[in-house]
C-alpha cells in the first residue's frame, strides 16, 4: 500500500472512531435538519486531524448540501437552527452552506449566530 494511501486510510478508521460519541451527541439524528435518512460522519475541516469538534452527523440530503455548490432554498430554511449549535462542523458548516443562499432570511440568521466574528465577516462581507 503507498503512503498516501496508507495515511488516508488511518484518517478514515481516526474519524470512524467517533462514530458512537458523535451519535449519542446527536441523539441518532441529522445534526442540521433533525432527519434519520442515511446517517454518516461528515468532516467539516477534512485537512485537520480528526476530533469531535471536526465531525457532524449529517443525512443524506444535508451532506448533498455540505458536498454541493448549489442551494436549494427550502431544504436550507431546515438547517438554520444549526446555526445555534455549539459544535463548530454542525454551526459553522452550517454557516458556510447557508451563506451560498442569497435570501435575507439566511443572512440574518447568520448574523444572529453565535459562530465565530471572524468567520460571519468573511461569509457575509
Amino acid at each position: 500500500m503507498a503512503k498516501g494511501q496508507w495515511m488516508h486510510q488511518e484518517h478514515l478508521e481516526a474519524v470512524q472512531r467517533f462514530g458512537k460519541s458523535i451519535g449519542k451527541r446527536a441523539g441518532f439524528h441529522c445534526e442540521w435538519c433533525a432527519g434519520n435518512d442515511g446517517l454518516k460522519l461528515w468532516e467539516y475541516r477534512p485537512d485537520d486531524e480528526p476530533a469531535e469538534e471536526n465531525l457532524a452527523l449529517l443525512c443524506d440530503a444535508c451532506r448533498a448540501l455540505a458536498d454541493s455548490r448549489e442551494a436549494d432554498t427550502h431544504r436550507l430554511r431546515a438547517i438554520r437552527n444549526a446555526l445555534w449549535s455549539d459544535v463548530p462542523a454542525v454551526a459553522e458548516g452550517a454557516a458556510l452552506v447557508l451563506a451560498r443562499c442569497k435570501e435575507p432570511w439566511a443572512r440574518e440568521a447568520i448574523e444572529e449566530s453565535f459562530i465565530d466574528e471572524k468567520l460571519k465577516e468573511r461569509l457575509i462581507p
